[in-house]
Parts: C-alpha cells; sequence; structure tokens
C-alpha cells in the first residue's frame, strides 16, 4: 500500500513508516546473525572467526548496494510527493539498470579477488580456507543483495514499510531453518551457511521485485514512461555515491580495524566477531530509521512543507533514543548471556572480548542514533557535502585512534574505546548542519 508521507500529523506518520522498517532491518541482520550463530555452536569457534572476518568484507558490497537503494529511493520519493508519476517510473527503471551494471562489476571483483582481500587484512591461516569459501559463495549472490535493496528502496520512497517487512519476516526465519539443516544434515560446514543465506535471499529478491513491478503497473500515468534517462541517472548517482562512499569506507575502517584484531589471536577475533554482530544489528537499525526519515524528508521537501521536516527531527530522536534504551541495558547488563548463543563452550578471552566491547559502547547507543536521524534528513534533502563530511569525521577518528591506543597498555580495549569518541564528535557536526538547512528560515 503506497502511503502519502506529506499528509497527516507528522509522529503519526513517522511512526507507522519506521516501525516496519524497524522490524525489516532486524530480520535483514537475522541473516548475518544466524550465519554466527549456527558457526559457533554447530561448527565451532574457528568458523564464527571465519565467518565475522568475511562478513567485514561484505559489508563494502552491501555499502554499494546500499547507495544504489538509497539513490533510487530519494529521487523516487521526491517525484512521489510531487506526483510526477511518469518520471518516477523512469528513474525506477534507469536506478535498475544502473545497480545491475554496478553488480556486476563487483562479482567479477568478488570472485576473482576474493583471496587478495582477506591476504590485506591479515587473516589467520587456521580460518583463511573457511573465509574464502564463504566469500565466494556470497560474490555469486551479488545480485539478489543488490535487486532487494533496490526493491526495499521503492516500497520505502513509496511509503510502504509493511511489504519489505513481510518478505524479511518469512526469509529470514527460513534462512536460520536452512542454515541449521544444510550444516546438521549435510556436514558442510561454513558452505552450508553461505549456501543458505544465498538461497533464502535470492528467493526474497525474486518475489520482491515481483511486486515492485505489479505495484508501479497500478499507478496511473498519462504516458508511458521511458526505460532510461540520463537526467535522472545523474540525480540518482549524486545522492548514491556519498551514500556508497558514507558505507564504504565505514567497510574500509571497519577492515582496518579487523586487521588490527586479528594480531591479537583468534580468541579476540571470536568475541569480537560475535560482538560486532550485537553492535551491527543496533546501528543498522538506527541507520534504517534514518534511511525512512530520509525518505519522508524527500517527500516533504518535494511538496515544499518545510515545517514538517523540523517536526521529523523531533519524533525520530524519541524514536531512536526509546529503542536506545532496551538495547543498552540488555547489552551492558546481559552481554554475556546473548554471547553465549554464538560461541559454545566459548573461551574465556572471546567472553571477555565480547563483554567489554558491549559495555564500552551500549551507553553511547544514544549519541550515534540522535546522529543517525540528523543524517537521514540531510541526505534527504540532497545535503550530501555536509552528510560526508560528518561520516568520515566519525570513521577517520575510529581508525586512528584504535590505531594508537591498541598500541598502548590498553591492548584490544584501546580499539573499542575508539568508537564512543568517533560518535560523540560526528554527532555534534550532524546536529550544526540540520540546524542550518534550508528548513532554518521556515517561520513555523
Amino acid at each position: 500500500m503506497n502511503k502519502d508521507l506529506t499528509v497527516g500529523k507528522p509522529q503519526t506518520v513517522l511512526w507507522k513508516f519506521c516501525m516496519p522498517l524497524f522490524g525489516s532491518i532486524i530480520f535483514q541482520q537475522l541473516y548475518n546473525i544466524a550465519d554466527s550463530l549456527v558457526a559457533g555452536k554447530f561448527i565451532g569457534e574457528n568458523a564464527l572467526a571465519a565467518v565475522g572476518n568475511s562478513y567485514e568484507i561484505t559489508l563494502i558490497f552491501i555499502a554499494f548496494a546500499f547507495g544504489c537503494n538509497m539513490g533510487c529511493s530519494v529521487v523516487v520519493s521526491k517525484l512521489f510527493g510531487a506526483r510526477n508519476y511518469k518520471e518516477m517510473k523512469t528513474a525506477v527503471y534507469t536506478a535498475c539498470i544502473f545497480s545491475g551494471f554496478v553488480c556486476v562489476l563487483l562479482m567479477l571483483i568478488g570472485i576473482a579477488g576474493s583471496g587478495m582481500l582477506l591476504r590485506l587484512i591479515r587473516t589467520p591461516e587456521e580460518v583463511f580456507a573457511d573465509s574464502k569459501l564463504y566469500l565466494d559463495i556470497y560474490a555469486w549472490g551479488l545480485p539478489f543483495v543488490f535487486f532487494y535493496n533496490i526493491a526495499t528502496g521503492i516500497f520505502s520512497a513509496l511509503g510502504d514499510s509493511k511489504t519489505p517487512f513481510y518478505f524479511l519476516a518469512i526469509s529470514s526465519m527460513s534462512n536460520i531453518a536452512v542454515d541449521i539443516w544444510f550444516v546438521k544434515a549435510f556436514h558442510i560446514g561454513v558452505a552450508g551457511v553461505a549456501l543458505a543465506t544465498f538461497l533464502c535471499q535470492g528467493i526474497s529478491c525474486i518475489l520482491a521485485m515481483i511486486v515492485v513491478f505489479k505495484r508501479l503497473a497500478k499507478i496511473e500515468g498519462k504516458e508511458k514512461a521511458p526505460l532510461f534517462d540520463l537526467q535522472l541517472l545523474k540525480q540518482i548517482v549524486v545522492i548514491a555515491i556519498p551514500s556508497t562512499l558514507q558505507q564504504s569506507f565505514i567497510s574500509i575502517g571497519n577492515i582496518i580495524i579487523q586487521s588490527i584484531i586479528n594480531g591479537f589471536g583468534a580468541p579476540v577475533m571470536a568475541g569480537y566477531s560475535a560482538a560486532v554482530k550485537l553492535n551491527n544489528l543496533v546501528i543498522t537499525s538506527f541507520t534504517t530509521l534514518g534511511n525512512g526519515i530520509s525518505n519522508y524528508t524527500a517527500q516533504n521537501l518535494g511538496a515544499m512543507k518545510f515545517e514538517r521536516i523540523k517536526q521529523g527531527f523531533g519524533v525520530g530522536v524519541k524514536l531512536v533514543w526509546m529503542l536506545s534504551l532496551p538495547l543498552f541495558l540488555l547489552y551492558f547488563f546481559g552481554g554475556n548471556i546473548v554471547l553465549k548463543l554464538f560461541i559454545d563452550n566459548p573461551t574465556e578471552l572471546a567472553m571477555h572480548t565480547g563483554i567489554l566491547y558491549l559495555k564500552i559502547l551500549s551507553p553511547f547507543y544514544f549519541v550515534v542514533s540522535t546522529k543517525l536521524v540528523a543524517d537521514g534528513i540531510l541526505r534527504g534533502a540532497g545535503m550530501m557535502k555536509k552528510f560526508m563530511i560528518a561520516t568520515f569525521t566519525d570513521l577517520i577518528l575510529r581508525v586512528l585512534l584504535a590505531f594508537c591506543f591498541s598500541r598502548t597498555a590498553l591492548g584490544a580495549t584501546g580499539i573499542w574505546c575508539a568508537w564512543p569518541i568517533g560518535w560523540c564528535v560526528a554527532t555534534v557536526l550532524s546536529i550544526i548542519f540540520y540546524r542550518n538547512g534550508p528548513w532554518k528560515v521556515q517561520k513555523g
């Protein structure tokens, strides 16, 4: 069901729109969490380390899919808000063609260069073979990752956050079952984990794209929409490239950090691998809610309703803070419980690493969630330079401080301390940039 986000009480509209998005990302993250959970519980600590090690590289691929998602979503949202349905359809077709081209290039890089990428991050020999196997299978499934992201971007642009939720709820639960089935019944180890994800994501992608094109066919248009438009592609790329760079450089930064962590041995790697999945679940959830606010901002910008954008910021912060509180309490006080879901018979060092990581980061979820709401508005309004400044400030600080702190007596603990510092500084910048947006001069 398409939804106009330019009418109705902002709080009601955003809550109804964003909560299914939050549910969707929970299920999306279950794909990766299931991989780590099954690897750690049914294969072993080294398998968990291998999946976590490969995961940092897969995030680069996901960054490109995310960029295509956001470029398509923001442009389609503006056109939908302006009731320009012909160009809106052309924007969808153009985004699909562009995404397909990018996907093919990344598949070639992933299939041919997985070993080199793993060597670059100093992957230990005991987990190298499994890491490469997981990464190779993942690369073949990239078309499903890309086009599912395009589908969810289109659904969100049309104000529909429920349909992606339904798809992900079914496919992610299926992924857990197939993960266990492949590993326990066929005894194919890490390959079974990767193949299960490949299969379930593929089915979800195909069904989502079918629904997208059926939905577009029902939207009235006086003229047939062209399949490609260069000017719309430029608009998509203007949003897609900074969004991709944001995610890519964050992933590259995480890979650098992963390479630092790898120097501390497999137990620390395993503890970090489990804890970072739990942290990424939170951060990705906040990012997805920020993406929803981008759609809200873009639609209202297309309709020239600036006051609603300012109201949306306040509503968004309330929403993410309400989610931050229980997540903080769970991770800070119950970190040992949730970590045991991932590691069977964990070593003392692996558990200590994971627990300490969560205790250091979780109190700052209130800070980083505020940043991601402000970033969502900046992206939806096309303020990409300022968006990038705040993002890169966070990344550069985290990487540099992780490197420096890890060389002190703090050791691996120093790496975890870098996260909150980067978050705090970048949050201040994002809020300043938001407050000086084009809506500042509007009378409320």
